[in-house]
Protein backbone atom coordinates (compact mmCIF):
# COMPACT_ATOMS: atom_id res chain seq x y z
CA UNK A 1 0.00 0.00 0.00
CA UNK A 2 2.88 2.10 1.05
CA UNK A 3 4.56 1.54 -2.45
CA UNK A 4 1.31 2.36 -4.27
CA UNK A 5 0.93 5.91 -2.27
CA UNK A 6 4.72 6.43 -3.01
CA UNK A 7 4.13 5.73 -7.13
CA UNK A 8 0.70 7.90 -7.06
CA UNK A 9 2.25 10.80 -5.29
CA UNK A 10 5.53 10.36 -7.78
CA UNK A 11 3.22 10.24 -10.91
CA UNK A 12 1.35 13.42 -9.15
CA UNK A 13 4.30 15.47 -9.36
CA UNK A 14 5.59 14.52 -12.77
CA UNK A 15 2.37 15.11 -13.92
CA UNK A 16 2.50 19.10 -12.14
CA UNK A 17 5.93 19.17 -13.44
CA UNK A 18 4.89 18.87 -17.24
CA UNK A 19 1.67 20.81 -16.93
CA UNK A 20 3.65 23.86 -15.53
CA UNK A 21 6.44 23.60 -18.10
CA UNK A 22 3.70 23.20 -20.87
CA UNK A 23 2.02 26.48 -19.92
CA UNK A 24 5.01 28.51 -19.14
CA UNK A 25 6.53 27.04 -22.82
CA UNK A 26 2.59 28.94 -24.11
CA UNK A 27 2.82 31.44 -22.31
CA UNK A 28 6.52 32.14 -23.18
CA UNK A 29 8.17 32.04 -20.10
CA UNK A 30 10.29 28.99 -21.04
CA UNK A 31 12.55 27.78 -23.45
CA UNK A 32 11.17 24.64 -25.58
CA UNK A 33 13.27 21.75 -26.70
CA UNK A 34 12.77 22.24 -30.66
CA UNK A 35 13.06 19.19 -32.78
CA UNK A 36 15.68 18.88 -36.35
CA UNK A 37 13.56 19.85 -39.63
CA UNK A 38 13.81 16.22 -40.68
CA UNK A 39 11.96 15.53 -37.63
CA UNK A 40 9.42 18.17 -38.27
CA UNK A 41 9.42 16.96 -42.04
CA UNK A 42 8.44 13.40 -40.99
CA UNK A 43 6.18 14.65 -38.58
CA UNK A 44 4.30 16.89 -40.74
CA UNK A 45 4.50 14.14 -43.54
CA UNK A 46 2.70 11.22 -41.16
CA UNK A 47 -0.07 13.99 -39.96
CA UNK A 48 -0.83 14.36 -43.71
CA UNK A 49 -0.72 10.97 -44.78
CA UNK A 50 -3.37 9.84 -42.02
CA UNK A 51 -5.67 12.91 -42.74
CA UNK A 52 -5.61 12.23 -46.36
CA UNK A 53 -6.07 7.96 -45.58
CA UNK A 54 -8.87 9.07 -43.13
CA UNK A 55 -10.83 11.38 -46.20
CA UNK A 56 -10.18 8.77 -48.80
CA UNK A 57 -11.57 5.85 -47.02
CA UNK A 58 -14.52 7.06 -45.67
CA UNK A 59 -14.94 8.77 -49.29
CA UNK A 60 -14.59 4.85 -50.97
CA UNK A 61 -17.11 3.51 -48.14
CA UNK A 62 -19.52 6.06 -49.38
CA UNK A 63 -18.78 5.08 -53.13
CA UNK A 64 -19.47 1.45 -52.33
CA UNK A 65 -21.89 1.59 -49.94
CA UNK A 66 -24.45 4.76 -50.87
CA UNK A 67 -26.82 3.76 -47.44
CA UNK A 68 -25.68 5.60 -44.70
CA UNK A 69 -28.06 2.98 -42.33
CA UNK A 70 -26.18 0.36 -44.26
CA UNK A 71 -22.83 1.60 -43.57
CA UNK A 72 -23.52 1.95 -39.64
CA UNK A 73 -24.84 -1.08 -39.81
CA UNK A 74 -21.54 -2.76 -41.36
CA UNK A 75 -19.51 -0.67 -38.40
CA UNK A 76 -21.24 -2.08 -35.97
CA UNK A 77 -21.25 -5.83 -36.95
CA UNK A 78 -16.95 -5.21 -37.07
CA UNK A 79 -16.55 -3.77 -33.82
CA UNK A 80 -18.71 -6.55 -32.78
CA UNK A 81 -16.31 -8.95 -34.89
CA UNK A 82 -19.53 -10.47 -36.21
CA UNK A 83 -20.24 -11.25 -40.12
CA UNK A 84 -21.92 -8.87 -42.04
CA UNK A 85 -24.68 -10.65 -43.59
CA UNK A 86 -25.40 -10.66 -47.26
CA UNK A 87 -27.14 -8.20 -48.51
CA UNK A 88 -29.22 -7.93 -52.20
CA UNK A 89 -28.31 -5.16 -54.58
CA UNK A 90 -30.25 -3.28 -55.94
CA UNK A 91 -30.00 -4.49 -59.14
CA UNK A 92 -30.48 -7.80 -58.23
CA UNK A 93 -33.92 -6.60 -56.70
CA UNK A 94 -35.00 -4.68 -59.28
CA UNK A 95 -34.34 -8.09 -61.62
CA UNK A 96 -36.61 -9.67 -59.16
CA UNK A 97 -39.40 -6.91 -59.83
CA UNK A 98 -39.07 -7.51 -63.44
CA UNK A 99 -38.93 -11.23 -63.47
CA UNK A 100 -42.16 -11.21 -60.93
CA UNK A 101 -43.47 -8.70 -63.66
CA UNK A 102 -42.90 -10.67 -66.74
CA UNK A 103 -44.68 -13.59 -65.15
CA UNK A 104 -47.74 -11.70 -64.57
CA UNK A 105 -48.03 -10.38 -67.71
CA UNK A 106 -47.39 -13.03 -69.74
CA UNK A 107 -43.33 -14.21 -70.15
CA UNK A 108 -44.54 -15.08 -73.85
CA UNK A 109 -45.81 -11.29 -74.70
CA UNK A 110 -43.16 -8.93 -76.30
CA UNK A 111 -43.01 -7.06 -72.93
CA UNK A 112 -42.63 -9.79 -70.92
CA UNK A 113 -39.93 -11.51 -73.14
CA UNK A 114 -38.04 -7.96 -72.87
CA UNK A 115 -38.77 -7.52 -68.65
CA UNK A 116 -37.15 -11.12 -68.19
CA UNK A 117 -33.97 -10.25 -70.79
CA UNK A 118 -33.49 -6.92 -69.29
CA UNK A 119 -34.37 -8.42 -65.75
CA UNK A 120 -31.13 -11.17 -65.96
CA UNK A 121 -28.83 -8.21 -67.10
CA UNK A 122 -29.66 -6.84 -63.83
CA UNK A 123 -29.07 -9.65 -61.98
CA UNK A 124 -25.46 -10.03 -63.70
CA UNK A 125 -25.13 -6.76 -63.06
CA UNK A 126 -26.11 -6.65 -59.32
CA UNK A 127 -23.55 -9.99 -59.27
CA UNK A 128 -20.65 -7.89 -60.50
CA UNK A 129 -21.37 -4.99 -58.47
CA UNK A 130 -21.51 -7.55 -55.06
CA UNK A 131 -17.72 -9.30 -56.28
CA UNK A 132 -16.30 -5.60 -57.29
CA UNK A 133 -17.33 -4.21 -53.68
CA UNK A 134 -15.63 -7.23 -51.81
CA UNK A 135 -12.55 -7.27 -53.75
CA UNK A 136 -12.40 -3.21 -53.06
CA UNK A 137 -13.24 -4.32 -49.26
CA UNK A 138 -10.41 -6.78 -49.39
CA UNK A 139 -7.61 -5.05 -51.20
CA UNK A 140 -8.26 -1.22 -50.78
CA UNK A 141 -9.89 -0.35 -47.37
CA UNK A 142 -8.79 -3.10 -45.23
CA UNK A 143 -5.11 -2.03 -45.70
CA UNK A 144 -5.90 1.74 -45.09
CA UNK A 145 -8.08 0.57 -42.01
CA UNK A 146 -5.37 -1.54 -40.87
CA UNK A 147 -2.97 1.62 -41.09
CA UNK A 148 -5.42 3.84 -39.28
CA UNK A 149 -6.07 1.69 -36.22
CA UNK A 150 -2.88 -0.08 -35.94
CA UNK A 151 0.12 1.77 -37.49
CA UNK A 152 -0.91 5.03 -36.58
CA UNK A 153 -2.34 4.59 -33.29
CA UNK A 154 1.39 3.20 -32.27
CA UNK A 155 2.97 6.56 -33.43
CA UNK A 156 0.67 8.17 -31.65
CA UNK A 157 1.46 6.96 -28.76
CA UNK A 158 5.34 6.99 -29.29
CA UNK A 159 4.46 10.64 -30.35
CA UNK A 160 2.47 11.50 -26.76
CA UNK A 161 5.76 9.45 -24.53
CA UNK A 162 8.07 11.70 -27.00
CA UNK A 163 6.16 15.01 -25.99
CA UNK A 164 6.28 14.03 -21.93
CA UNK A 165 10.48 12.88 -22.25
CA UNK A 166 10.69 16.63 -23.75
CA UNK A 167 8.62 17.98 -21.28
CA UNK A 168 10.50 16.66 -18.71
CA UNK A 169 13.85 17.57 -20.47
CA UNK A 170 12.63 21.18 -20.66
CA UNK A 171 12.27 21.37 -17.26
CA UNK A 172 15.18 19.74 -16.04
CA UNK A 173 17.08 22.60 -18.10
CA UNK A 174 14.65 25.08 -16.34
CA UNK A 175 15.58 23.63 -12.25
CA UNK A 176 19.12 23.36 -13.12
CA UNK A 177 19.06 27.45 -13.87
CA UNK A 178 16.93 27.74 -10.55
CA UNK A 179 19.58 25.91 -8.54
CA UNK A 180 21.79 27.83 -6.76
CA UNK A 181 23.72 25.14 -4.24
CA UNK A 182 26.43 22.85 -5.22
CA UNK A 183 24.41 19.87 -4.32
CA UNK A 184 21.64 21.42 -5.74
CA UNK A 185 23.26 21.70 -9.27
CA UNK A 186 24.93 18.60 -9.05
CA UNK A 187 21.69 16.78 -8.85
CA UNK A 188 19.79 18.81 -11.52
CA UNK A 189 22.79 17.87 -13.56
CA UNK A 190 22.47 14.28 -13.17
CA UNK A 191 18.73 14.63 -13.35
CA UNK A 192 19.10 15.94 -17.00
CA UNK A 193 21.81 13.46 -17.75
CA UNK A 194 19.09 10.60 -17.44
CA UNK A 195 16.16 12.62 -19.15
CA UNK A 196 18.23 13.61 -22.06
CA UNK A 197 19.33 10.12 -22.27
CA UNK A 198 15.63 9.03 -22.19
CA UNK A 199 14.21 11.68 -24.98
CA UNK A 200 16.67 10.17 -27.06
CA UNK A 201 16.17 7.28 -26.92
CA UNK A 202 12.30 8.03 -27.47
CA UNK A 203 13.25 10.43 -30.06
CA UNK A 204 14.86 7.69 -32.19
CA UNK A 205 12.53 4.79 -31.34
CA UNK A 206 9.33 7.96 -33.05
CA UNK A 207 11.98 8.49 -35.65
CA UNK A 208 11.73 5.43 -37.72
CA UNK A 209 8.33 4.64 -37.08
CA UNK A 210 8.04 8.10 -38.67
CA UNK A 211 10.46 6.91 -41.08
CA UNK A 212 7.75 3.41 -41.87
CA UNK A 213 5.52 5.61 -43.57
CA UNK A 214 7.49 5.65 -47.02
CA UNK A 215 6.67 1.81 -46.41
CA UNK A 216 2.90 2.63 -46.03
CA UNK A 217 2.45 4.58 -49.25
CA UNK A 218 4.36 1.83 -51.47
CA UNK A 219 1.77 -0.60 -49.35
CA UNK A 220 -0.83 1.86 -50.32
CA UNK A 221 -0.01 2.59 -53.58
CA UNK A 222 0.05 -1.92 -54.34
CA UNK A 223 -3.49 -1.16 -53.23
CA UNK A 224 -4.42 1.23 -55.12
CA UNK A 225 -3.73 -0.69 -58.16
CA UNK A 226 -5.33 -3.32 -57.53
CA UNK A 227 -8.47 -0.94 -56.86
CA UNK A 228 -8.50 0.16 -59.81
CA UNK A 229 -7.91 -3.03 -61.93
CA UNK A 230 -11.22 -4.13 -59.49
CA UNK A 231 -12.90 -1.00 -60.85
CA UNK A 232 -12.02 -1.62 -64.40
CA UNK A 233 -13.17 -5.43 -64.41
CA UNK A 234 -16.48 -4.26 -62.66
CA UNK A 235 -16.86 -1.61 -65.56
CA UNK A 236 -15.55 -3.69 -68.46
CA UNK A 237 -18.36 -6.89 -67.54
CA UNK A 238 -20.93 -3.79 -67.12
CA UNK A 239 -20.14 -2.64 -70.40
CA UNK A 240 -20.29 -6.31 -71.78
CA UNK A 241 -23.53 -7.44 -70.18
CA UNK A 242 -25.15 -3.98 -71.43
CA UNK A 243 -24.01 -4.63 -74.95
CA UNK A 244 -25.03 -8.12 -75.25
CA UNK A 245 -28.50 -6.76 -73.79
CA UNK A 246 -28.61 -4.09 -76.70
CA UNK A 247 -27.74 -6.58 -79.19
CA UNK A 248 -30.50 -9.43 -78.01
CA UNK A 249 -33.27 -6.22 -78.03
CA UNK A 250 -32.33 -4.87 -80.81
CA UNK A 251 -32.70 -8.65 -82.89
CA UNK A 252 -36.27 -8.35 -80.51
CA UNK A 253 -37.09 -5.37 -81.77
CA UNK A 254 -36.34 -6.56 -85.12
CA UNK A 255 -39.22 -9.02 -85.21
CA UNK A 256 -41.41 -6.85 -83.29
CA UNK A 257 -41.09 -4.27 -85.76
CA UNK A 258 -40.14 -6.51 -89.27
CA UNK A 259 -43.44 -5.65 -90.85
CA UNK A 260 -42.21 -1.35 -91.07
CA UNK A 261 -39.55 -2.83 -93.16
CA UNK A 262 -41.51 -4.03 -96.46
CA UNK A 263 -43.26 -1.45 -98.45
CA UNK A 264 -46.36 -1.53 -100.32
CA UNK A 265 -45.82 -2.09 -104.26
CA UNK A 266 -48.96 -1.06 -105.29
CA UNK A 267 -48.48 2.49 -104.63
CA UNK A 268 -48.49 3.04 -108.79
CA UNK A 269 -51.96 1.68 -109.05
CA UNK A 270 -54.81 4.77 -109.53
CA UNK A 271 -56.57 6.17 -106.79
CA UNK A 272 -59.51 4.74 -106.07
CA UNK A 273 -62.62 6.20 -104.65
CA UNK A 274 -62.04 7.22 -101.14
CA UNK A 275 -65.09 5.58 -98.64
CA UNK A 276 -65.72 7.42 -95.43
CA UNK A 277 -63.27 4.89 -93.17
CA UNK A 278 -60.44 5.30 -95.94
CA UNK A 279 -60.92 9.23 -94.83
CA UNK A 280 -60.50 8.59 -91.46
CA UNK A 281 -57.58 6.31 -91.86
CA UNK A 282 -55.76 8.79 -94.10
CA UNK A 283 -56.03 11.57 -91.59
CA UNK A 284 -54.06 9.03 -88.85
CA UNK A 285 -50.08 9.94 -88.83
CA UNK A 286 -48.04 7.96 -91.90
CA UNK A 287 -45.55 5.19 -90.15
CA UNK A 288 -42.32 5.27 -92.37
CA UNK A 289 -41.35 2.60 -94.06
CA UNK A 290 -38.48 1.39 -95.95
CA UNK A 291 -39.18 1.89 -99.97
CA UNK A 292 -39.16 -1.84 -101.71
CA UNK A 293 -37.70 -2.29 -105.56
CA UNK A 294 -40.26 -3.40 -107.64
CA UNK A 295 -40.51 -7.35 -107.95
CA UNK A 296 -38.27 -8.98 -111.19
CA UNK A 297 -40.68 -10.06 -114.08
CA UNK A 298 -40.89 -13.60 -113.97
CA UNK A 299 -38.96 -14.45 -111.02
CA UNK A 300 -40.85 -15.09 -107.91
CA UNK A 301 -40.63 -13.39 -104.61
CA UNK A 302 -39.47 -16.44 -102.51
CA UNK A 303 -36.64 -16.93 -104.56
CA UNK A 304 -35.80 -12.93 -105.70
CA UNK A 305 -32.89 -12.71 -102.84
CA UNK A 306 -30.85 -15.86 -104.03
CA UNK A 307 -30.83 -15.43 -107.55
CA UNK A 308 -30.20 -11.43 -107.43
CA UNK A 309 -27.30 -9.87 -106.85
CA UNK A 310 -27.47 -6.21 -104.75
CA UNK A 311 -24.82 -4.46 -106.81
CA UNK A 312 -27.25 -4.73 -109.58
CA UNK A 313 -30.15 -3.63 -108.01
CA UNK A 314 -30.67 0.23 -108.43
CA UNK A 315 -32.28 2.23 -105.55
CA UNK A 316 -35.81 3.26 -105.51
CA UNK A 317 -36.09 6.78 -107.17
CA UNK A 318 -36.99 8.52 -103.68
CA UNK A 319 -38.14 7.52 -100.34
CA UNK A 320 -35.23 5.92 -99.09
CA UNK A 321 -34.61 5.62 -95.25
CA UNK A 322 -31.00 7.16 -93.48
CA UNK A 323 -29.80 4.43 -91.07
CA UNK A 324 -26.81 4.64 -88.43
CA UNK A 325 -24.77 1.99 -87.83
CA UNK A 326 -24.40 0.65 -83.90
CA UNK A 327 -21.57 -1.67 -84.27
CA UNK A 328 -19.14 -3.01 -86.94
CA UNK A 329 -19.84 -5.89 -88.95
CA UNK A 330 -17.66 -8.00 -91.26
CA UNK A 331 -19.54 -8.79 -94.40
CA UNK A 332 -19.40 -12.67 -94.66
CA UNK A 333 -19.45 -12.48 -98.51
CA UNK A 334 -19.52 -10.03 -101.78
CA UNK A 335 -23.40 -9.60 -101.48
CA UNK A 336 -23.11 -7.77 -97.98
CA UNK A 337 -21.78 -4.85 -96.76
CA UNK A 338 -19.60 -4.02 -94.36
CA UNK A 339 -20.31 -1.67 -91.82
CA UNK A 340 -18.28 0.59 -89.01
CA UNK A 341 -20.22 1.68 -86.01
CA UNK A 342 -21.70 5.12 -86.13
CA UNK A 343 -21.32 5.63 -89.83
CA UNK A 344 -24.61 6.61 -91.91
CA UNK A 345 -25.53 4.93 -94.47
CA UNK A 346 -28.87 4.53 -97.09
CA UNK A 347 -31.45 1.18 -96.98
CA UNK A 348 -34.36 0.30 -98.53
CA UNK A 349 -36.13 -3.48 -98.76
CA UNK A 350 -36.74 -5.72 -101.45
CA UNK A 351 -39.35 -7.76 -102.13
CA UNK A 352 -38.62 -11.82 -100.83
CA UNK A 353 -36.15 -10.61 -98.20
CA UNK A 354 -34.93 -11.47 -94.91
CA UNK A 355 -37.21 -9.00 -92.50
CA UNK A 356 -33.98 -8.78 -90.54
CA UNK A 357 -32.08 -8.04 -93.68
CA UNK A 358 -31.92 -4.60 -95.56
CA UNK A 359 -29.90 -3.41 -98.84
CA UNK A 360 -27.43 -0.61 -97.74
CA UNK A 361 -25.81 1.70 -99.36
CA UNK A 362 -22.60 4.12 -99.14
CA UNK A 363 -21.56 6.21 -101.57
CA UNK A 364 -20.28 3.79 -104.63
CA UNK A 365 -20.75 0.25 -102.22
CA UNK A 366 -23.82 -1.29 -101.84
CA UNK A 367 -24.48 -4.76 -100.07
CA UNK A 368 -27.09 -6.80 -97.44
CA UNK A 369 -26.94 -5.57 -93.85
CA UNK A 370 -28.45 -6.58 -90.79
CA UNK A 371 -31.02 -4.62 -89.57
CA UNK A 372 -30.41 -5.70 -85.90
CA UNK A 373 -27.20 -3.15 -86.33
CA UNK A 374 -28.78 -0.10 -87.46
CA UNK A 375 -30.53 2.41 -86.18
CA UNK A 376 -33.55 3.62 -88.48
CA UNK A 377 -33.79 7.35 -88.55
CA UNK A 378 -36.92 9.37 -89.68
Amino acid sequence: MDFNVKKLASDAGVFFSRAMQFTEEKLGQAEKTELDAHFENLLARADCTKNWTEKILRQTEVLLQPNPSARVEEFLYEKLDRKVPSRVTNGELLAQYMTEAANDFGPGTPYGKTLIKVGETQRRLGAAERDFIHSASLNFLTPLRNFLEGDWRTISKERRILQNRRLDLDACKARLKKAKAAEAKAAAEHELRLTQTEFDRQAEVTRLLLEGISSTHVNHLRCLHEFVESQTNYYAQCYQYMLDLQKQLGSSKGEIFSGTFVGNTESTSPPAATSPPAVAAATLPAVPTIPVVPTIVGVPNTVAESVLNPNEVKPPASGTRKARVLYDYEAADSTELALLADEMITVYSLPGMDPDWLIGERGNQKGKVPVTYLELLS
